[in-house]
């Protein structure tokens, strides 16, 4: 009598469902994936003359393999925006002291020294940012994010564009007075930044001539700094001199100044104990402005200076780009999170934690950026789900059960029979 083939079927059945109770257990897992035992059939090794043998029985059941299901799992969003989902093919690189492993599990956090790791203190990696935020993509590397205040940008160009009302009025007052309203047309105002990053108040008046066609005279002040007696702005010149004038077409077109001209700014009469370096040049460039018939009003001020900047959140793009979102308003690349994916997944090795190594099966690693190649994309603030079905793993629980069983049953019967023959 043979007990070989309920023996290994009771070892299949109990391997099985310690696979089924695996995947229930990690139900919950962020970026676990499901697990499957498949069998095969055990045959003797003896053979007839003929080179086979047409009556053999088998002697049983074993498990082949245990294979893990890739298939995408639902995402599901996080508050935390270092969260990361793959939504698509791809793992993310990650680096155990220089070892380098795989997972699926995207809930991150920066550690004392500002770099990205799991739950465990295992690094992930990606490309670097430099201090101007460009990406270099020759190599991953453990991926930092400075939290650091960025600088303050001194305003070195200031664009404007206005249009000036073609039957505007000259105004009353000839001599301009920056006190006196009667004294010029119209008047508006920008900002811009000095090398400490303090803001300053540009503003900026416009005079019709009264005696030529198409003409304006232009004045500015800044921070209101004003002789109190005259009115006339100190500390600041346009194309070094107190006004520069504007002429237009007779289709209202800028004709002179035709390029941008220079603003310098002395802070030593302004506001001597500023600090900020003195005199401050920047460029101003008004070759939009029109002259039509609609009022006036100001389409374009904006410099490209700013203040320095605290970091106040992070957030990160398809393409695995984390963006730091500042205090004055500037977003600056901090790194770029990079993805790998592998000829035969199934070949992977898991070693625990939601991660797992390569193997000679799996083949060599295609490192890049999401969103490239067969490489998916990333979904900030949320995390992949394990894709385990519970219910079909329940049904699979009960057939598990039910081959116990009925294998257990097979040594039952085998043992009756033997005590029949024992008896007679």
């Amino acid at each position: 009598m043979s007990f070989q083939q309920g023996l290994s079927g009771l070892s299949a059945a109990s391997t099985n469902l310690d696979v089924v109770g695996n995947n229930i257990a990690n139900a919950n897992t962020v970026g676990y994936k499901q697990a499957q035992a498949q069998f095969t059939d055990i045959f003797a090794n003896s053979l007839d003359g003929a080179g086979s043998s047409r009556t053999q029985i088998g002697i049983g059941a074993r498990v082949a393999t245990v294979a893990q299901s890739f298939n995408q799992g639902d995402i599901a969003p996080t508050n935390n925006p270092l969260d990361i989902a793959i939504n698509g093919q791809g793992f993310f690189r990650m680096s155990d002291n220089g070892v380098i492993s795989y997972s699926r599990n995207g809930q991150f956090r920066l550690d004392g020294n500002g770099f990205l790791t799991d739950a465990n203190g295992t690094n992930l990696t990606g490309y670097a940012a430099g201090a101007d935020g460009n990406i270099d993509s020759s190599r991953p590397t453990l991926l930092k994010l400075s939290t650091s205040d960025i600088p303050p940008k001194i305003t070195s160009t200031f664009n404007l564009g206005f249009n000036l009302k073609s039957d505007a009025t000259a105004p009353e007052v000839a001599t301009f007075d920056a006190n006196n309203l009667r004294s010029f047309t119209d008047t508006n105002s920008g900002r811009f930044f000095d090398s400490l990053g303090n803001e300053h108040i540009f503003t900026y008046y416009f005079q019709k001539s009264d005696t030529t066609a198409n003409t304006w005279n232009m004045y500015a002040s800044v921070d209101g700094a004003v002789d109190p007696t005259t009115g006339v702005p100190i500390g600041v010149t346009l194309d070094g001199a107190a006004s520069v004038t504007l002429t237009f077409d007779s289709n209202g077109i800028l004709t002179a100044p035709s390029a941008p001209f220079d603003v310098s700014v002395d802070f030593a009469t302004i506001e001597p104990t500023l600090g900020a370096g003195s005199p401050m040049v920047f460029a101003l460039d008004i070759t939009t402005a029109t002259q039509f018939g609609p009022a006036f009003g100001v389409n374009l001020a904006q410099g490209d200076g700013y203040a320095s900047g605290r970091l106040a959140g992070f957030t990160t793009a398809a393409d695995g780009v984390i963006q730091g979102n500042y205090s004055n308003g500037q977003n600056r690349s901090l790194g770029q999170v990079v993805l790998a994916n592998f000829v035969n997944p199934q070949g992977l090795n898991p070693i625990g934690d939601g991660r797992w190594i390569e193997t000679p099966s799996s083949g060599q690693p295609l490192v890049g950026q999401p969103n490239s190649g067969t490489l998916g994309t990333l979904q900030p603030s949320a995390v992949e789900a394990a894709n385990v079905d519970l219910t079909s793993e329940l049904v699979k629980m009960i057939t598990a059960q039910r081959m116990y069983q009925a294998n257990a049953k097979t040594i039952e019967t085998q043992d009756a029979v033997l005590q029949t023959l024992v008896n007679l």
